[in-house]
């Protein structure tokens, strides 16, 4: 394994397109955490990048001598070392359920959204659409998702919903539970500050 530059500054390697990137940015806007924020060309990886990551992929993340990659690990990490607001539940049950919920909406979501580009584009968008739809309820049983307060679901979600427009998968008024959580999301100051340039301009 290759050391680790140190850094004196929370660095992250951050995709300007990449929802797992965004997922990281949306935590720390959340939690008003100061960090320098790298934007990496899928074209152009950095050589420190591949030091500090083995696959060489965003988002990475440099805290000092500490370099982490993935996005899940990435969220535990800044959720533990800055716990204020708390994106994790307190008790044991509860956040494993929250993991639990997280890995479904990877497994059974995000799988679709990193389909795009490489399958069959509206196919996918059905696929997701049906899936988000049938869902819907979901979406109006809390404040926000499954909890009264913002949690790593939440974190997940957004970069998610987000893109749903762009790739056609919006499922539009056939979820308008759905609907209305994306934009009490959407419109929170965090949110818009964690967006890239190129993530603006997803939704038109």
């Amino acid at each position: 394994m290759a050391p680790v530059s140190r850094r004196s500054v929370m660095t992250l390697f951050s995709g300007p397109r990449c929802p797992y990137s965004h997922r990281i940015r949306l935590v720390l806007a959340e939690k008003g955490i100061q960090a320098e924020i790298h934007s990496v060309d899928d074209e152009a990886v950095p050589e420190e990048l591949a030091e500090l990551n083995p696959y060489g992929g965003v988002p990475t993340l440099v805290d000092r001598d500490l370099s982490l990659y993935d996005a899940k690990i990435i969220v535990e990490y800044l959720d533990e070392r800055f716990p204020h607001p708390p994106m994790m539940p307190v008790d044991p049950v509860s956040r494993a359920k929250a993991r639990l919920v997280q890995h479904r909406i990877e497994k059974d979501w995000y799988t679709l959204l990193d389909a795009f580009g490489t399958d069959d584009d509206t196919a996918t968008a059905q696929a997701l659409r049906e899936q988000l739809t049938a869902a819907d309820e979901l979406f109006a049983q809390d404040a926000w998702f499954l909890s009264e307060e913002r949690t790593v679901m939440d974190m997940t979600l957004g970069p998610l919903l987000w893109r749903l427009r762009r790739h056609g998968a919006d499922p539009g008024e056939a979820a308008p539970s759905l609907q209305r959580y994306s934009e009490r999301l959407f419109a929170l100051e965090s949110f818009r500050a964690s967006l890239s340039d190129a993530e603006r301009t997803m939704r038109g």
